[in-house]
């Protein structure tokens, strides 16, 4: 029992120091600045979405991602799922701006549709809208029906932002 305890106590400072070597290989900045340098490495003066490796350091450092902005105008969103209400949606995906929905007939209309909405701005312009029809089938939609419903969006989204600077 008593080789057992020392033992342990003697591989006590070899993995202290093998994780201290460790660590320490981990700053990869060569003496040029970084954690043991006079000032931040190069890797460190980059922006956070130009950085192409990460470190152990990155675990501590104070970058909060839970306040990142959607990149999507929130009036197109509602003025896509507004007019396309008649539509079952498959699936949305704010962050992206993209909204998929399933085959759905308009009403007054004998025709089904399918539409897929991307909204790639945050600016309320028609630029930032990309619509998709497809009819039953996959068949192709005609353009100017794909315009009639791109209007449609386009003049709701401008309704909400009236409505809410009337606030």
């Amino acid at each position: 029992m008593a080789l057992g305890a020392a033992a342990r106590r003697a591989a006590r400072p070899i993995l202290v120091a093998g994780l201290a070597l460790s660590v320490a290989a981990c700053g990869g900045s060569g003496g040029k600045g970084g954690l043991f340098g006079l000032g931040p490495s190069e890797h460190d003066k980059r922006p956070v979405n130009e950085r192409r490796e990460s470190t152990i350091w990155d675990l501590f450092s104070n970058r909060d991602t839970s306040n990142q902005q959607v990149a999507v105008n929130r009036y197109l969103w509602n003025a896509s799922l507004d007019v396309l209400n008649f539509l079952p949606i498959q699936s949305v995906d704010p962050f992206t701006g993209v909204i998929v929905t399933g085959y759905g007939t308009p009403p007054g209309g004998g025709r089904s549709y399918r539409a897929t909405v991307r909204i790639s701005d945050p600016a309320l312009d028609a630029r930032s809208l990309k619509l998709s029809l497809q009819g039953a089938g996959g068949s192709a939609v005609a353009p100017d029906t794909v315009r009639a419903v791109e209007d449609a969006i386009l003049t709701r989204a401008r309704q909400l932002r009236v409505r809410d600077g009337q606030l």
